[in-house]
């Protein structure tokens, strides 16, 4: 089995371990970066990127010159994108769940009486509508 880098520093790989990624399921990747920077940028491979296989989240870092700064910050960028897409899910279950609680709810005397009214409303509005009336 194979190991998180060694870039990757203790609290990192907590993270990781927290969000059950595995190292396996990881690709890094050295390219040639884009942008300015001239005959540096384009004859060297200090752009970092990583993909996590499984989600297909995908990480570019060229913030630094350093390709090592580069691959440190890539890979704490992977754990704060990975733990964010949890953290969204989780929310969108829970609002899933209190909708359908909310709308489940009995409603309160006074919203009953108010809904009654406005239907009330509503009606003496559509009789009055339609072919006049012979008598």
């Amino acid at each position: 089995m194979a190991d998180f880098p060694d870039i990757v520093e203790a609290s990192l790989r907590a993270r990781f371990v927290s969000l059950r990624v595995k190292p396996d399921e990881v690709e890094e990747c050295f390219i040639r970066g884009a942008g300015a920077g001239g005959q540096k940028i384009n004859k060297t491979s200090s752009t970092v990127r990583l993909r996590h296989l499984p989600t297909g989240v995908e990480v570019r870092c060229q913030r630094e010159r350093n390709q090592s700064v580069n691959r440190l910050l890539a890979w704490t960028d992977l754990a704060e994108k990975l733990e964010w897409r949890k953290a969204e899910t989780v929310n969108h279950q829970q609002a899933a769940r209190e909708l359908v609680r909310r709308q489940k709810r009995q409603k309160s005397r006074g919203q009953k009486a108010r809904m009654i009214e406005g239907k009330k409303h509503r009606a003496k509005i559509k009789a009055t509508r339609g072919r006049g009336r012979e008598e």
